[in-house]
């Protein structure tokens, strides 16, 4: 009722103050406001009344009067009692937590007091004024006029909280402890203040309640101690504990709701401030600072579950959402401190720095209770990048709105580097797993659309090729630019994982591969998909050298898988083309051969078409293998003549001298145009042509050059060469064999060794000796120097 009328004074009072607008509806009102010139415009003066005691009701000078207003039931006996301490500075029924420089702000706010309630309420009422004082009309729009209201009101706003903030530092820097009163209220009553958040009073009588409970055990004896002193010590020991969890309510709520009690934390903060200058007194309770930091990281962690989390099956990018969400409530929570709660605490408090703190500590906390739903390689790596580029970036800690307050040093995430290598190492984990799927993926495809359809590899760029190198690199490469992006360590462990997985790739590839070609061993296309495989892991080869500096043991092994692979696969090839040719190889230097060329057609027909496949073939790869078959054409080749298979007679070691020019020639044409490295091997047949073509006492003169060339011939090889010329026994034949032993002693070490063709070659022994030549079959049987 006393508030009530109240209202109703400060309402009769307002109708005196000059009015802002429809002045000339009062023109008529006499200074005492008693009498009215008519009774129209005393209607019209009421109406102007009510409506001013409607915008007194909504005004922010009102506003302040809501806290009392919802304990008015609860205060009314503690405002009436002699003993309660005193509500405002030299009054019995004002708040004893007032500043004498400060009125009070609001406490809470309900949706009625926001600015859109007070807009809302301006307008209806007004509205209504007008309306009855009949100074509305029909051409008159309020649409129009709404933007400008709300731009109006904006302004306010903005103004009124400047006066908010004002008002708080005046409360905060002004403030000093209130009178104690000699008699406190009682423990329910001081609870009950406890609860309707009346921190001041509560604790000024908590504080006399102290005061009177030190008194009373001092009027006693020591050892004397009555059970109402231990059941007041336990109320003042509960009352304090309820406090003090009222107060941590408060901080806990202040970072989502901080516009509603930046008083309050004023009291809490001088509350603070009291309790540790009273540490070490009788009764004195610890710990304050520490339980008002508990709960500032209570608040924050409370404003992080109210992040939005989707679950993987409502989002495939649940996790990048969510923490893109959570590092917009960092910023915001940590911009309402800045702007909304440093203005209620002291400096020493270090609020900002303390709530930096306690994001670290909650965001932290949170991100590994993530890390247990994590599956998926790119959820890992968002919450990788999330922690080691994102919060510390401009996005969230390093955040201007946040400057100058947020330190350099204070926008890291401070994690275990047990937690963030266990990220790293489930990363890792997943990364190999899913490359080992992709790999295996990658087998499959060629089979669906290769090896099952039969297709012809595609020519890219003059060779055969698949596909299948640039998909493995591709998927490698893109892992490691974007594990680079995380950190070099994280780089070197993708690198290490990739490397790992693809060691044994190539032996399942070879597998899988087998299996389906074998029955097509004797197609073109059986050449033709070997070629391009082998061109492929060839180039994968060389896309793995830029890891040699990084991990060169792992890529070490690598190297040797691929090199196994490539080798068994140009081997299977070759393998294949000597399978073919060696018939046609086998009936060379034989008596059916003076007469019959089909044989060694048939020979240069499959090596041209070798030479026809090998053009496919990658450089590197392909001098390897050209030089391989014609080594093999060569040594099979010239292996005719030493087993003992013709012997030439009556003059026909010319006809077959020249027959072996004329098959070497061709030979040797077309492993030059294969690009065969090996020129080493074209003396030999030339050499030896001329020894089977030449007279018998030329041979011996004829030799230097083999000798010299092919310093790995030996005496059983000239033997079967003489065998075929011909010279079988006799003194000639031993001369020639001395002279294969004089020129092997003379060049000694001075031949070249890399040239080793006759080591290769075995040769049929010559045991056709008459037996009056006792002298030739023991030079023939001499050891050879």
């Amino acid at each position: 009722m006393a508030e009530t009328g109240k209202e109703e004074v400060d309402g009769g009072n307002e109708v005196n103050d000059p009015p802002e607008w429809g002045e000339d509806s009062t023109k008529g009102m006499k200074n005492d406001g008693k009498q009215m010139e008519s009774p129209a415009k005393e209607k019209s003066i009421r109406l102007l009344k009510t409506f001013r005691a409607s915008l007194k009701a909504v005004s922010p000078m009102t506003l302040k009067n809501k806290r009392s207003e919802n304990t008015d039931s609860d205060q009314s006996q503690i405002s009436n009692s002699p003993s309660s301490p005193s509500l405002s500075r030299g009054s019995a029924s004002q708040s004893s937590f007032q500043s004498p420089k400060a009125e009070k702000a609001p406490l809470s706010r309900t949706k009625s007091d926001s600015a859109d309630g007070i807009t809302g309420t301006l307008a209806k009422r007004g509205a209504s004024f007008r309306q009855s004082l009949g100074l509305s009309s029909k051409k008159h729009k309020q649409e129009p006029l709404q933007p400008v209201t709300e731009a109006i009101l904006s302004e306010e706003q903005r103004s009124d909280s400047v006066k908010s903030i004002d008002r708080v530092l005046e409360l905060r820097d002004t403030y000093t402890l209130p009178e104690i009163p000699h008699v406190p209220l009682s423990v329910m009553e001081i609870n009950k203040l406890i609860e309707t958040e009346a921190l001041e009073d509560a604790y000024v009588n908590l504080l006399a309640l102290s005061l009177e409970l030190q008194r009373e055990h001092q009027a006693q004896d020591q050892e004397d101690c009555p059970i109402e002193l231990v059941h007041k010590e336990k109320d003042l020991s509960l009352l304090y504990g309820t406090l003090r969890k009222k107060m941590s309510i408060i901080v806990r709520n202040s970072s989502t709701l901080p516009s509603c009690n930046k008083e309050q934390l004023v009291y809490v903060a001088q509350i603070i401030l009291e309790e540790e200058k009273r540490q070490g007194e009788p009764g004195a309770m610890p710990g304050w600072r520490e339980a008002w930091r508990d709960a500032v990281r209570d608040g924050v962690r409370d404003a992080l579950k109210k992040v939005h989390l989707d679950s993987r099956e409502q989002n495939a990018s649940w996790l990048a959402v969510h923490l893109g969400l959570l590092g917009k409530a960092v910023v915001e929570d940590l911009e309402r401190v800045k702007t909304e709660l440093l203005s209620s605490y002291p400096a020493d408090f270090k609020v900002f720095e303390t709530y930096v703190s306690c994001h670290h500590e909650a965001v932290g906390e949170h991100l590994k209770r993530l890390l247990e739903k994590v599956t998926e390689l790119k959820d890992y790596y968002a919450l990788l990048d999330f922690i080691i580029h994102r919060y510390p970036s401009e996005k969230i800690m390093g955040s201007c709105s946040l400057q100058p307050e947020l330190k350099e040093d204070q926008r890291v995430l401070p994690l275990d580097k047990d937690f963030l290598n266990l990220i790293k190492v489930k990363y890792c984990s997943r990364l190999q797993a899913d490359m080992r799927t992709s790999l295996d993926r990658i087998i499959q495809l060629e089979n669906e659309e290769m090896w099952t359809e039969k297709r012809k590899p595609n020519i890219d760029e003059g060779i055969y090729r698949s596909h299948i190198d640039m998909d493995i690199w591709t998927n490698i490469k893109g892992h490691v630019q974007g594990s680079r992006r995380i950190d070099v360590n994280l780089e070197q462990k993708v690198v290490r994982s990739c490397l790992e997985e693809l060691k044994t790739f190539p032996k399942r590839f070879e597998s899988a591969f087998v299996e389906w070609s074998s029955p097509l061993s004797n197609s073109s296309l059986w050449a033709e998909y070997h070629i391009s495989y082998i061109n492929s892991f060839s180039a994968l080869k060389e896309h793995m050298e830029s890891f040699k500096d990084s991990c060169p043991i792992p890529l070490e092994l690598v190297r040797r898988e691929i090199d196994g692979l490539t080798t068994k696969l140009s081997q299977s090839v070759l393998e294949h083309f000597k399978t073919d040719v060696k018939p046609f190889l086998r009936r060379q230097m034989t008596g059916k051969w003076f007469s019959f060329d089909e044989d060694f057609s048939q020979l240069i027909e499959r090596t041209k078409n070798l030479s026809e496949q090998t053009k496919y073939m990658s450089p590197k790869p392909k001098q390897v293998f050209v030089n391989e078959a014609h080594i093999f054409v060569v040594k099979e080749y010239v292996s005719q003549l030493m087993k003992n298979n013709y012997s030439c007679k009556n003059r026909k070691n010319e006809t077959a001298a020249t027959k072996i020019a004329n098959q070497w020639e061709e030979l040797k044409e077309i492993f030059q145009e294969m690009k065969s490295t090996s020129e080493w091997l074209h003396p030999v047949g030339d050499q030896l042509s001329k020894i089977i073509g030449c007279r018998k006492s030329d041979v011996k003169h004829n030799l230097q050059p083999l000798v010299e060339n092919y310093p790995d011939i030996r005496r059983s090889h000239l033997s079967a060469v003489l065998y075929f010329r011909g010279i079988i026994r006799g003194r000639e034949r031993h001369i020639i064999l001395q002279r294969l032993a004089e020129l092997k002693e003379s060049i000694g070490n001075a031949g070249n060794k890399e040239h080793a063709l006759f080591n290769q070659i075995e040769a049929a022994v010559n045991t056709n000796c008459l037996p009056g030549t006792t002298f030739s079959c023991l030079s023939f049987i001499m050891p050879n120097s």
